[in-house]
């Protein structure tokens, strides 16, 4: 077996390729195209198995090499810096570093999203950078009018210039307002893209049954966990989901790391937002929030009610279930039985029938 370490960049890639013993075999920088890296690895005879370390340009190298019989592994940043520091960093000792690990099976490999999903996943990533620099237009406009104490929801739900601004501000607000423009039909073009595929989708629709889950944050999560079956037990997708803390533990001090990064961000965003809406919106819920609420803070209590949303997750993606209740009692807040939520894929609900708790 050759192992081949691909220290991957923009317009080039450095490849060092070992044998079972460990010997250099070859090395070389090649073009990132197609026709130079299939001509690397078909110069050396025998099988091969790849890694390369976690970025944003693995795709299309992926599904070159799988679909030459070529395995690759994608290589979890954070482990290969713990286990591989070097005081000398090159793209030479990178590439042999990620091919003896590999030999070694030492890589801990990172996740690699299904090919039917990624397309789907990366649209929706794109909608929440939308949404954020939408954001930041409307607080440009809040800005804008306290300096001139206007009043601001008038300002911004009228979509108004007011004329005792100085014109060099009124032009900010028009411009604000077309980027704003913009941006609202852009979102809704990309989540328009997705319902033909996604709408009918069983485990969409199950996720839309609980509480404070709507399209978006079901989209987010379906897409972004790309399979319960990833996750052996509930703790797992609650330490991917970033719903409990880290800990930082030294002899007798016992310490819990709030704000770790470890995990999928975009989960945490997500299930973070279901649980304020389900605190507002469903009576049980708040009640044991403020439970929550009288012996932690704010932040705290929020995290747990996500926990908890989580935890229903799992176990309705697992078990192919219909969402039951919260903490094993119904809730008395019933969603609403109209579009997109069609007929129970498990027990056949009808349209005008009474849904689950």
């Amino acid at each position: 077996m050759n192992y081949s370490g691909i220290d991957l960049h923009k317009d080039n890639s450095f490849i060092t390729t070992i044998n079972d013993a460990g010997q250099l075999i070859r090395q070389s920088r090649v073009r990132n195209n197609e026709v130079a890296i299939m001509q690397y690895f078909q110069s050396i005879d025998g099988p091969h198995r790849t890694v390369v370390e976690a970025t944003s340009g693995w795709y299309w190298l992926n599904d070159l090499l799988e679909a030459n019989g070529i395995e690759m592994v994608l290589a979890h940043a954070k482990y290969i810096k713990a286990i591989a520091y070097a005081k000398v960093k090159t793209d030479k000792v990178d590439s042999q570093t990620l091919a003896t690990l590999l030999r070694m099976n030492l890589v801990t490999p990172a996740h690699k999203i299904s090919q039917e999903l990624r397309g789907m996943r990366d649209v929706m990533r794109t909608r929440l950078r939308f949404v954020q620099k939408r954001t930041a237009c409307y607080n440009g406009v809040h800005r804008i009018a306290e300096k001139f104490n206007c009043d601001t929801e008038i300002v911004v739900s009228e979509r108004t210039t007011p004329n005792q601004l100085p014109e060099y501000y009124r032009l900010q607000l028009r411009l604000l307002y077309q980027q704003i423009d913009m941006l609202d039909q852009q979102i809704m073009e990309l989540e328009k893209s997705l319902r033909n595929q996604l709408i009918p989708n069983e485990d969409i629709q199950r996720l839309l049954w609980i509480p404070a889950f709507g399209l978006i944050t079901a989209y987010t999560v379906y897409l972004e966990i790309d399979g319960i079956e990833r996750f052996s037990s509930e703790r797992r997708l609650f330490s991917y989901c970033r719903v409990v803390p880290g800990a930082s533990n030294s002899n007798r001090s016992l310490r819990h790391k709030s704000g770790n990064k470890d995990g999928n961000k975009y989960l945490k965003i997500a299930f973070t937002d279901a649980a304020v809406h389900a605190t507002r919106y469903y009576p049980e819920i708040r009640a044991y929030y403020q439970k929550i609420l009288r012996r932690s803070n704010q932040a705290i209590a929020r995290t747990v009610i996500a926990k908890e949303l989580c935890r229903i997750v799992f176990h309705i993606l697992t078990d192919k279930t219909e969402y039951k209740g919260f903490k094993g009692k119904p809730i008395s807040r019933q969603k609403a039985l109209n579009w997109p939520r069609l007929a129970s894929p498990v027990f056949g609900l009808a349209r005008n029938s009474k849904p689950l708790g």
